[in-house]
């Protein structure tokens, strides 16, 4: 299990665009809590404090001990809004959990060692599924989920259903493919495209026949 981080947060009464813009001119992001039947609640955070806890962790699975003016909630991040060209933070939302209460979520997939079939076959490694959907005790929530891929020959293939994770229980499909081991490309050889030599001798043939015609012609004309 990932070790939790910390963030703290101030409620807000003031909502709407408006507000929003004033909070972000003033180094704050506007943020909201819900979960547990509670109420939404709207916050604010730290713009430099949260930018530290985004750096830190991946995705929305890592516990947050979230204080909200000194009260202790933990809370996974379940949405993170970015202005579409600056990528700035503007808006967070926040699941509240309780230690008891299962969750489902999404777990990064992190393949470990270089295939047989990469090293010894000059094969390529393609993985098509990067996350894993879980459902697990927060206690529980791995960092990651490490895929050994060492063995993997030419054509050979890992799917979901070859993965075992401690205390969780998958929800992806299992027969979804996680990675498999494709063989090397073969370049074509290039098609040297040879032009046809030009017939230089029905010309002169015929050039020649002409010649021996008009030969012929002023000779009957002599006679």
């Amino acid at each position: 299990m990932k070790a939790t981080v910390t963030l703290s947060a101030e409620r807000r009464q003031d909502t709407g665009k408006g507000a929003a813009r004033k909070l972000r001119a003033g180094g704050r992001i506007p943020a909201v809590i819900y979960g547990h039947g509670r109420e939404p609640e709207s916050l604010s955070l730290s713009q430099s404090e949260l930018d530290k806890v985004l750096h830190q962790i991946a995705g929305g699975s890592t516990i947050i001990d979230l204080t909200v003016e000194g009260a202790l909630v933990q809370a996974l991040i379940r949405e993170v809004q970015r202005h579409p060209t600056r990528k700035i933070v503007h808006h967070v939302d926040f699941l509240e959990v309780h230690a008891g209460e299962r969750l489902t979520l999404d777990v990064p997939i992190t393949l470990v060692g270089s295939p047989d079939g990469v090293r010894n076959g000059g094969g390529v490694l393609e993985q098509f599924l990067r996350e894993i959907t879980i459902e697990v005790l927060p206690r529980d929530i791995p960092e990651r989920v490490e895929v050994d891929v060492t063995d993997l020959k030419i054509a050979n293939s890992l799917h979901v259903s070859d993965l075992q994770i401690e205390n969780a229980k998958i929800l992806t499909d299992p027969k979804t493919t996680i990675c498999t081991v494709v063989a090397p490309r073969v370049e074509a050889e290039p098609v040297v495209a040879f032009e046809e030599e030009e017939e230089t001798a029905e010309p002169e043939l015929i050039r020649k026949a002409r010649a021996e015609e008009e030969e012929s012609e002023e000779e009957e004309s002599e006679e």
